[in-house]
């Protein structure tokens, strides 16, 4: 089973500049051991569905030592008897718009 999670989380009251709390969170998802990408506007990350929930909280912990208000999106692609699916969803896409 995969659960892939597309997270954005940073603190509301921070300021404009606000990547050091972002990079916080981000570490928690790097030492977790799953598989991950940064995008600029999100971090998504794969695993079995009880440590992507693990982690998500782990990320709120982390905001929460610093910050008073924290705003975040979670999206959850899940699907049983695959695994790995995040790489190969990008590869499946990229190989469709090279064809064109």
């Amino acid at each position: 089973m995969s659960a892939i999670a597309d997270l954005t989380i940073f603190p509301l009251d921070k300021g404009e500049s606000v990547s050091s709390y972002v990079a916080e969170a981000v570490k928690v998802v790097q030492t977790s051991g799953l598989e991950y990408q940064i995008g600029p506007m999100s971090t998504c990350f794969e695993g079995d569905w009880d440590t992507v929930i693990r982690v998500v909280k782990d990320c709120m912990d982390v905001m929460n030592n610093e910050c008073s208000r924290v705003y975040m999106v979670l999206k959850v692609d899940y699907r049983s008897g695959i695994d790995h699916r995040m790489k190969g969803k990008v590869e499946s896409l990229n190989r469709i718009l090279d064809e064109k």
